[in-house]
């Protein structure tokens, strides 16, 4: 297993490192395309190339005109089945973290939750490669309050790292009328103001944490973006009289995600490469906005 693991891992790399010369070669047979298109003559550097883009041209369809790239990879099979998510924490969790984690565990369908106990990352990894899981989330705390949220895409990536905020668990919610039994059925999702490059793949790697949701789901969880704090709210709605009479029920938790960092490889890879990574200067006001264009 582990010598299978390391080949498909050179494969992947392999693969990520021919990115540069398709994109090349497609930027080449693109402006090919264009003079052709347009009665233009061949651009200057693409005379001693002409023949070969011509016939590469030719051969393309609509699965091969545009080059597939490792991030298509990373979720290529994610629609062939429903995520399953390990859920754990860092080592010795506080009582407050182990309840947040419990709630966790029960948001996110087919999640299962596991004791840290005394394994290391790299062992947590290896075993959810070896059981068909999709997902690790790793929670982290600093003095009893949950601080941060580690999400690492199996096998191979990508890991984002976010900053977890104003933390408010179910029974916490000021509202207790609001607070019923939780739910278990598949929720449909809202991605809000994720409008961007970076917004897109936050999006993406949030997205794939739940299942496709059957139409008469009744609960809705919402990822929305304002100045790159995304606020995660989960509600559910019951119909009351009329088609259009909708009561709206917040069951909890609630809290605010601020991505960090994004990394091409699974987290107990110290040496994957960094996609993005915010930095000092991103901190001013001019410079928000990261996710989403104004």
């Amino acid at each position: 297993m582990l010598r299978r693991n390391i080949r498909l891992r050179r494969e992947y790399l392999y693969r990520k490192n021919l990115e540069g010369k398709e994109r090349l070669l497609y930027e080449k047979k693109r402006k090919m395309k264009q003079a052709l298109e347009e009665g233009k003559p061949i651009p200057t550097e693409l005379h001693n190339e002409a023949d070969a883009l011509r016939a590469e041209i030719d051969l393309e369809d609509e699965n091969t005109a545009v080059p597939r790239t490792h991030i298509d990879d990373e979720y290529a099979n994610a629609t062939e089945k429903d995520p399953k998510i390990l859920l754990t924490t860092s080592r010795n969790p506080s009582a407050p973290l182990t309840q947040f984690v419990k709630e966790l565990k029960f948001l996110f369908p087919n999640a299962q939750r596991m004791n840290r106990g005394s394994q290391v990352i790299s062992e947590i990894i290896e075993t959810c490669r070896s059981h068909d899981f999709t997902d690790v989330i790793l929670v982290h705390e600093h003095r009893g309050v949950p601080d941060g949220l580690t999400i690492t895409h199996l096998p191979f990536g990508p890991t984002a790292y976010f900053g977890l905020l104003n933390v408010v668990t179910r029974h916490d919610i000021k509202d207790k009328k609001a607070i019923g039994t939780m739910p278990e059925v598949y929720p449909h999702l809202i991605l809000n103001n994720f409008s961007t490059k970076l917004g897109e793949r936050t999006a993406n790697i949030l997205k794939h944490l739940f299942p496709v949701p059957k139409p008469d789901s009744k609960r809705i969880i919402t990822f929305s973006n304002q100045s790159d704090y995304i606020s995660f709210r989960h509600h559910i709605y019951e119909k009351h009289g009329g088609p259009k009479s909708l009561e709206l029920k917040e069951i909890g938790p609630r809290f605010e995600l601020r991505l960090y960092q994004i990394k091409l490889g699974t987290v107990d890879q110290s040496e994957a490469q960094i996609e993005w990574v915010i930095r000092p200067y991103m901190n001013t006001s001019r410079k928000r906005n990261l996710l989403a264009i104004n």
